[in-house]
């Protein structure tokens, strides 16, 4: 590396203010702060390598993609790369709690040390920091959605101060969850309401607190009137009067507003699928400009598959920020290898038919209705774990979300690919059958958990392992029957005009082709219909025939993965092998699991004989509705 240009083979680094940078008069405009290039030019007859950041987190990130091009072998001859990010804010939210436990994680316990903070800054705050800048993520919310209002408190505020410092220098910003009745519960007040002058004064000054020791602050991420959470609904105000009150606090100082739209009423709701976007629409452009509204990636809960939501083709006139899930609450937990990339291609891509390339990911980018304001957060996986994510295979998605929140119509395959090499090598007989496993297991997963469009069939609380018998929680929608209402006729929940109308949600052409049996892509068909079990599919079966066919196909798909990782010793050291190896036996016990007890449950209610050649399942429905597991992780109740 170097500062100047005096020597043939040099690495020059540095924004367009720096003089041996401008000295070689490339076009840098339009890079803003993050965007960079990277540039093989001649100087005076000696070839020097340019790395040039619009600024200094520019700088960083570029940085990080030469070494991605050395590491993976892809460094082109002469080099000549321009990038910037797509997206504003690309935002981990960690559903850490202030007691260190993770609420759905799976990788140890929290990476904050709350009870040695501000005093001790342990080393892997660093490395957290430079492995998100290293996958262009440039913010960090530390604290559970589910908040704690002491989260808001001086002491905390040091510490968070302090974690903040640490991030700083990785281009990261921190931002807090804030739980809306704080002003009650620290501040001595005897209301939250968002119209109250003396709940807005009391933001404001709770505002200046903060970036009198943060200056950079983020901003609040808030969960309101949703799963028992405080919020303005209580005080018969709107979503948008929460959040402006809090933009106005934060307006002063730069931060924003991240306010979630994973919301259902406590009355019971015709249909669950429906409720966020009958809350939201309605207040579409009533946002302060420093407000995104934080959309998951499905209708319901970040299931294994879901239809993208309907509100990212419904409120134009609102930045909306894309919320996934990275951490596997429905998917495996830490054990089974998905592959995310795909999943997140999957909804990224998808057309909202609202106007001429608007996919999710225009929308989200703000390109579609102009928004400068845009956002992409990912529920984060990582823990105290000496691996941070529970296993090798799931750093691959913390990776491929920070690469597709940099760049969200980026391809999965070419960052899986990226992967594969920077974390075990570049031999062609390791990277190949590597990437095709990851390419299968995310489809293989739906198929032997909720295939043709189920969903919601996880067992209560803990959602470990199949249960699609669970009946008689407090609310009918937390229960599998609700969902896939199997009886002796059918299976399915009927969201068409006939049913809840949830298709009515989606823009007109998607709305019509969702909304008929015959055009319905049958990977969300049983979201949309409810069908009968004689029902004829695309491959000539019956729907019970299908249905049978897709579980076989998943369990067969992870033996698949099992042989082809057990070729792969040679290339693996042997710890990495052993856990991998480990893991995918997991995997496909309980693959079998989730087969054989989904297939007795759907046989005892449609009355059917199994298909001839289909082996049944080992024990008798009782068996696997015996099964118990008040331990499962991940599960803070």
């Amino acid at each position: 590396l170097a500062a100047s240009a005096e020597r043939a083979g040099a690495i020059v680094l540095g924004t367009p203010a720096t003089p041996a940078i401008a000295r070689l008069r490339l076009d840098t405009r339009g890079l803003g702060e993050e965007g960079y290039l990277i540039r093989s030019v001649v100087v005076d007859g000696r070839p020097l390598t340019a790395i040039v950041g619009g600024g200094e987190r520019g700088v960083l990130y570029a940085a990080f993609r030469f070494l991605r091009l050395l590491q993976t072998g892809q460094a082109p001859a002469p080099l000549a790369l321009r990038d910037a990010p797509r997206v504003k804010l690309r935002v981990l939210d960690h559903w850490d709690n202030l007691d260190g436990v993770v609420e759905r994680g799976y990788a140890g316990a929290s990476l904050w040390g709350w009870q040695k903070l501000p005093d001790y800054i342990g080393p892997r705050y660093t490395d957290y920091a430079r492995a998100n800048a290293s996958i262009g993520i440039n913010g960090a919310v530390l604290n559970n959605v589910n908040a704690e209002a002491v989260s808001l408190t001086a002491a905390y505020l040091d510490k968070t101060a302090a974690l903040a410092a640490a991030l700083r220098p990785y281009g990261i910003r921190v931002y807090l969850s804030a739980r809306f009745s704080a002003p009650i519960e620290i501040g001595g007040l005897r209301s939250a309401d968002p119209l109250d002058p003396a709940v807005q004064r009391w933001w404001r000054v709770k505002a200046d607190e903060i970036y009198a020791r943060i200056p950079d602050f983020g901003g609040f991420l808030v969960k309101a009137n949703s799963e028992g959470q405080p919020g303005p609904q209580d005080y018969g105000r709107s979503h948008a009067d929460g959040a402006n009150m809090l933009a106005d606090a934060l307006a002063p100082h730069g931060g924003v507003v991240m306010w979630r739209a994973f919301v259902y009423a406590h009355q019971q709701p015709d249909d669950r699928a429906k409720q966020a976007y009958g809350e939201f629409v309605p207040l579409d452009g009533k946002f302060r400009d420093n407000v995104v509204v934080q959309v998951k990636n499905g209708a319901i809960d970040f299931q294994p598959r879901e239809p993208f939501h309907p509100l990212f083709g419904a409120m134009p006139k609102t930045p909306l920020m894309l919320e996934f899930q990275i951490t596997k609450e429905y998917l495996g937990f830490a054990t089974h290898l998905v592959y995310l990339g795909t999943l997140y291609q999957e909804t990224l891509q998808a057309d909202t038919r609202r106007g001429k390339r608007a996919t999710v990911a225009r929308v989200v980018e703000g390109a579609v209705d102009g928004h400068a304001l845009s956002g992409i957060a990912g529920v984060a996986n990582i823990g105290a774990d000496r691996n941070w994510c529970g296993s090798i295979f799931d750093q691959a998605n913390w990776y491929a979300f920070g690469r597709l929140a940099w760049d969200p119509q980026g391809d999965a395959q070419a960052i899986a690919e990226d992967w594969v090499r920077m974390t075990f090598g570049n031999d062609p007989a390791l990277v190949a059958p590597v990437v095709g496993m990851m390419m299968a297991s995310h489809e293989a997963a739906v198929d032997y958990m909720t295939p043709l469009g189920l969903h919601h069939l996880m067992g209560r609380g803990h959602h470990y392992g199949p249960a699609p018998w669970d009946a008689g929680s407090a609310r009918p929608d937390w229960d599998p029957v609700y969902y896939h209402r199997a009886d002796r006729n059918g299976i399915g929940f009927d969201r068409s005009a006939t049913g809840s109308n949830a298709v009515a949600q989606y823009a007109p052409p998607l709305a019509r082709r969702f909304g008929d049996v015959r055009t319905v892509p049958e990977d969300y068909l049983l979201w949309f219909h409810h069908v009968p079990w004689d029902h004829r599919m695309a491959s000539g079966r019956p729907l019970w025939e299908e249905l049978i066919g897709r579980y076989d196909h998943g369990v067969a798909e992870v033996a698949r993965m099992r042989a082809t990782w057990s070729g792969l010793a040679p290339y693996v050291d042997a710890q990495r092998y052993r856990q991998v190896a480990d893991f995918l036996a997991i995997q496909q016990r309980e693959a079998q699991w989730w087969r054989d007890a989904s297939i007795a449950y759907w046989q005892q209610v449609s009355g059917r004989a199994l298909p001839p050649g289909t082996a049944p399942p080992p024990h008798p429905l009782a068996y696997y509705q015996s099964l118990s597991f008040p331990y499962a992780p991940g599960n803070p109740k």
